[in-house]
């Protein structure tokens, strides 16, 4: 599953990335393989996404969020 599929209030841990370059930006802000990510809140048309990771809060666009695959 990937995070851009999790809804309001869901958690997952993160897996892997399927965007090498993305992924170094989202690892440089916290989200780490074996990171618990939570959704917080997702704007009225589904983009961005707000999400809990290492005990901040961090908003994503859904395109970059579907790049995070969980377990």
């Amino acid at each position: 599953m990937k995070l851009s599929q999790l809804g309001i209030g869901k958690k997952g841990v993160v897996k892997e990335f399927t965007d090498l370059e993305m992924s170094v930006k989202l690892m440089e802000m916290g989200c780490l393989p074996g990171e618990e990510i939570q959704v917080q809140r997702i704007a009225p048309l589904g983009d961005p996404i707000a999400i809990t990771v290492a005990g901040y809060q961090l908003s994503l666009r859904k395109r970059e969020a579907s790049t995070i695959v969980l377990l």
